[in-house]
């Protein structure tokens, strides 16, 4: 791999490196690393025929697959395989046998074997792994099994059976008959989309990226994406000075169905938004792009030890997600705004949207920002979301990092901010091939770059429960936090989002228009108003009025129906954020400063 300006060659927490090897596909002798072949001839079934290639020189071999991948979710992707044997043998079960629900045991395997199975991939959105007549896109964890005692083996991948004109994309080195990786974690951190897509590229900074849609073509615009792609890359390697990659893919999906959200990736990123909202809302692509572009720092590189090594049979519990993906949310705004896509009232009316999620879950007295990024493992079932069972780690940790913005400006004296503990954290940890030590680093970094005691705010809002006070924080660029009632629709039930699932219902109102009309518990909504529920489905909710009928369509032990009745009226508080009366010069070049996100070197 050419090493870029500012590339470190080694990245120690996927384990890449830049060795490079000869052996191809195709040699007789047991390979002395894992090979792949993925055949896509059952894509009409959604079924997926793999064959792993042992190496020689142990009698005994296990193989596993992951039981968690893209998302901090158990799914168990063993359930969706049909069969396991080893190939060229006989029927005999003495030859393979189950160890567990994910592991498989060979016998035999001296002189190496091929073990080969078939998997449904029927999962669609960035997380998952799908195949069928328009297009594959596979997270390679979800559908390739691994040696538990050699995931640093050398490993070959080849897809076969493609349909007539069906391409390849992905961040994987290619060679003659197919792709290679330096071990399992490199492979799977390496997303692949194959089919027509079509692709444009553009080169900034010196970098290269490459941009892939798979979507019917009415239902974008190319050259509007690049060109705010342009806009949100610029921004983001500016922000940080860094750019630790040669090339970088876009991967997009706008299916008009359900649907919606991004994947990380160190060197890509898979994204889906709903057709219909990049057709009216182009602005949801362009959070959601930076979000996932920022995070081949923040989380990629910049990474918690406690996610560290990846254990792909359990979850890794962190106290860290507030920080890797919560403030991932505040630079997202921060990139927007010096990109030029977002301006200040815009940004302030989604901080006052975060704000007023925070402060309406009850949920915001009984779990710190740290518990709910431990508690991330139980977001797949519909009560914890519930606005009384838990907060958002997203919601959270992006108005902790706001105030933590403002926290190290106003200790540093304006010489520092949110831009100097990420800087400084990514010179610190990831160009050192080093994790941050959850929370404790990040306070580390704030301290070091602001030259202050911060331990008040991690303990008292990042640790802790203390409510915050906004107006404390907000002062210093001429903000504060308005409270007021106001009426809002009651749609007569409570449902819960998991990422690209349509959304579930988590309670119904007894006596409500919603309970009379025939919704229940555990409903999934594909679509209200006729429009398909997507990642936007709870800012859409938000936009709904007192008196309005409201049309559902729901999914009930696979039977789909339509509901309808008429939405209620509840009152509820909300939270504004408004100039103070008579803002200084002092808080009005404050205020640009942080809205630029860059410290204030004059005028304090």
């Amino acid at each position: 791999m050419k090493k870029a300006p500012g590339t470190w060659c080694a990245l120690v927490l996927l384990g890449w490196t830049c060795a490079y090897s000869t052996i191809l596909f195709g040699q007789s002798r047991a390979p002395s690393e894992v090979r792949y072949t993925v055949s896509l001839a059952g894509y009409q079934e959604h079924r997926v025929h793999v064959e792993m290639e042992l190496p020689g020189g142990q009698p005994q071999r296990r193989v596993q697959l992951p039981v968690w991948n893209a998302l901090y979710q158990v799914r168990d992707f063993a359930q969706y395989i049909t069969w396991v044997r080893v190939k060229g043998r006989s029927e005999d079960a003495s030859n393979i046998r189950s160890v567990d629900k994910t592991t498989w045991e060979v016998d035999g395997t001296q002189n190496g074997a091929v073990v080969e199975y078939e998997i449904l991939a029927g999962l669609s959105g960035p997380y998952g792994a799908q195949l069928n007549a328009n297009h594959a896109f596979f997270n390679l964890a979800e559908i390739l099994m691994y040696l538990p005692d050699a995931r640093s083996t050398k490993l070959r991948l080849q897809f076969t059976n493609l349909p007539a004109g069906w391409k390849i994309a992905t961040v994987l080195s290619s060679e003659r008959n197919g792709f290679r990786a330096e071990n399992y974690d490199q492979l799977v951190d390496s997303p692949v989309e194959i089919g027509t897509f079509a692709e444009a590229d553009f080169d900034e900074g010196g970098g290269h990226y490459r941009v892939v849609v798979d979507a019917d073509p009415s239902d974008y615009d190319m050259q509007k994406i690049v060109a705010n792609l342009q806009r949100i890359v610029a921004a983001a390697t500016g922000w940080m000075e860094d750019r630790p990659f040669q090339t970088y893919i876009f991967l997009y999906h706008f299916p008009r169905g359900p649907g919606g959200g991004g994947m990380e990736h160190a060197y890509c990123t898979a994204i889906d938004v709903n057709a219909q909202s990049v057709r009216e809302n182009p602005a949801a692509l362009n959070g959601v792009t930076a979000h996932e572009f920022f995070h081949l720092w923040n989380v990629k590189r910049i990474r918690p030890q406690s996610l560290e090594p990846i254990d792909y049979t359990k979850e890794n519990f962190t106290r860290a997600l507030w920080f890797s993906e919560g403030v991932t949310s505040t630079v997202e705004n921060i990139i927007l705004l010096r990109a030029g896509l977002l301006d200040e009232p815009g940004f302030r009316r989604k901080l006052s949207e975060q704000i007023t999620e925070l402060e309406q879950r009850p949920a915001h007295l009984t779990q710190s920002a740290e518990v709910a990024s431990l508690d991330a493992w139980l977001e797949k079932y519909p009560y914890y979301r519930e606005a009384e069972r838990s907060i958002s780690y997203y919601n959270k940790g992006d108005l902790l990092g706001v105030l933590l913005d403002l926290e190290v400006r106003d200790t540093s004296g304006g010489k520092a901010s949110l831009r100097n503990v990420l800087q400084w954290m990514n010179e610190n940890y990831a160009r050192q091939g080093k994790f941050f030590p959850d929370s404790a680093g990040v306070r580390t970094a704030a301290e070091t770059v602001s030259h202050g005691d911060l331990s008040s705010f991690f303990e008292k809002y990042v640790a802790g429960l203390e409510e915050i006070p906004w107006d404390e924080f907000f002062k210093t660029v001429g903000l504060r936090v308005v409270r007021r009632r106001t009426t809002l629709a009651d749609t007569g039930f409570v449902a819960a989002h998991n990422f690209d699932a349509p959304p579930s219902v988590v309670r119904v109102g007894p006596g409500s228009e919603a309970e009379q009309a025939g919704l229940m518990a555990g409903d999934e909504l594909l679509a209200f108003n006729g429009r398909a529920t997507a990642g936007d489905f709870e800012r859409r909710m938000l936009d709904l009025r007192p008196g309005e009928t409201m049309r559902v369509r729901i999914r009930r032990h696979g039977v789909e129906r339509e509901l309808q009745w008429k939405i209620g009226a509840r009152e509820e508080v909300e939270f504004a954020v408004k100039d103070v009366d008579n803002v200084t010069t002092q808080q009005q070049a404050r205020r640009a400063a942080w809205l630029r996100g860059e410290a204030q070197l004059t005028g304090d």
